[in-house]
């Protein structure tokens, strides 16, 4: 099963977020750069079935040059290689453009022979949440679509009419998936090719070797040019939520302080007086 997955070069948020002068991305020129858990897992999932049924994984991203290191970084993990879309205002292109430039990429790898069996993408952009891509991209591709999902494996005789039942179908090989809806876990089974969202939480992504970095470093990494935007970017703009402040009331030191934590104790109803 041959997997393209693929991934966004997004900025490392553990820190303060601040927003650009649209208002409409998140200013990511303090910040470190990195690939979001969501695509990690897509990632971990994609060489678990690659390696299980003799397949590849190819990953790709639309961004900068420096999104390279997002594609070395999947490809030291267990990936193929890798395909730069590249672009240096990523903030032009709207979830329609990105899903039709990955469906253009998936037609064309097709017409020189490589199929792609399954297209695997984080659920939602952990920069900006957008959760259109992957579901724009299997209208566009017209394949079959889960989102949500945290963990997937190879089978045979898959059928699209069996989705949520997780038995066997009457089709060819497919995968059965499974993600946590409403009322618990969801099984289903899904014939191939598909397009599939990927929800952290399923599987652990794994840690690079020093053998995969060096890989890495020599891996192909095919780069296009970003057509011009088609739909353009939608977004209106962005809020951050409302800071949340704290205070601390020192109640004294040492024994001096007894009174006071009695005094708080009986107020939180932890003792009595």
């Amino acid at each position: 099963m041959d997997i393209l997955v693929c991934i966004k070069r997004v900025p490392d948020i553990s820190g303060r977020i601040t927003l650009d002068d649209s208002a409409t991305d998140i200013d990511d020129r303090s910040l470190g750069h990195t690939m979001s858990a969501h695509e990690e897992c897509a990632v971990e999932l994609a060489i678990q079935t690659a390696a299980d049924t003799s397949g590849s994984v190819t990953v790709l991203t639309l961004g900068p040059a420096e999104a390279v290191e997002q594609l070395r970084a999947a490809v030291a993990v267990g990936a193929k290689d890798g395909i730069l879309i590249e672009t240096d205002d990523l903030s032009a292109f709207g979830p329609e453009d990105i899903a039709s430039i990955i469906g253009d990429i998936v037609r064309d790898r097709a017409e020189q022979g490589q199929t792609f069996d399954l297209v695997l993408l984080g659920n939602d952009a952990a920069d900006t949440g957008d959760f259109q891509v992957g579901i724009r991209l299997a209208y566009d591709l017209d394949y079959p679509v889960l989102t949500g999902i945290s963990t997937l494996h190879a089978v045979e005789g898959a059928g699209a009419g069996d989705a949520g039942a997780g038995g066997p179908g009457s089709g060819g090989p497919g995968v059965e998936a499974r993600g946590i809806g409403p009322s618990g876990t969801e099984i289903f089974s899904l014939e191939l090719p598909a397009v599939i969202a990927v929800q952290e939480g399923g599987v652990d992504p794994r840690y690079p070797s020093i053998t995969g970095r060096m890989k890495a470093k020599k891996a192909r990494i095919t780069e296009y040019d970003a057509p011009e935007p088609g739909t353009g970017n939608p977004r209106i703009g962005l809020e951050l939520p409302p800071e949340t402040t704290s205070s601390v009331t020192i109640l004294g030191e040492g024994p001096d302080a007894a009174p006071a934590l009695v005094d708080i104790l009986e107020e939180i109803g932890v003792i009595r007086s």
